[in-house]
């Protein structure tokens, strides 16, 4: 009687001590699970996906020419020769910097955003009277942004045709042809890319010019 009874205030404790033991095994389980299929089959299946169905923007809008990569439609890069289009600054790193992409976050105030701002409206060399456009002296939130308002891009015609020894319609076309719209009308801004518009101006006046 004895050994039955121990038996008996006995089994509980092994019952729940096996059901800790499956919990344990099917959380394990379904970790791996988890881990495996989200972790690694979802990521592969959407990036397939994306190289399948929208191939240049999955491999980064990277732009060639002549074989040789200038760039991506997506990040900013700087252009500083006069007889190109300018970007907008850049507070991401050294200056476009895609691995440490951020803004300057100085405050309106800051001494050190004034200047850099007065730096740049002087590098503009505006006429007496005009105003410049503000998104070619203040740098966007990820420093990274490739696009200026069809404004910016305008107001650098007669320094570009100057450079180029052509007229100022002829680049203001290029630059209109260069507008992309408001997505479905409605979303974001009229903006221009400044490396394609840049690369047009190459293709127009038949070369790189420094």
């Amino acid at each position: 009687m004895e050994t039955s009874a121990t038996a008996q205030q006995t089994a509980p404790g092994a019952t729940s001590a096996q059901s800790m033991k499956h919990m344990l095994v099917n959380a394990i389980l379904y970790t791996l699970i988890t881990a495996v299929a989200l972790g690694i089959g979802y990521p592969l299946l959407i990036s397939g996906l994306a190289h399948v169905l929208f191939p240049r923007q999955a491999a980064g809008s990277l732009i060639y020419r002549d074989g040789r990569l200038v760039g991506s439609r997506l990040i900013g890069q700087p252009f500083t020769g006069p007889g190109y289009f300018w970007s907008r600054p850049s507070a991401a790193g050294n200056g476009y910097d895609a691995s440490n992409s951020s803004g300057s976050n100085y405050a309106p105030t800051n001494a050190a955003l004034i200047s850099r701002v007065n730096a740049s409206v002087q590098a503009l060399k505006p006429a007496p009277g005009t105003s410049v456009p503000v998104d070619l002296v203040t740098a966007s939130a990820s420093g990274l942004d490739p696009d200026i308002s069809p404004g910016a891009a305008l107001y650098q015609v007669p320094r570009i045709a100057v450079e180029r020894h052509i007229s100022e319609n002829t680049v203001r076309g290029l630059v209109t042809a260069h507008i992309t719209a408001r997505q479905f009308g409605i979303l974001g801004e009229p903006r221009v890319n400044v490396l394609e518009l840049n690369l047009a101006l190459d293709d127009l006046t038949g070369g790189a010019k420094k």
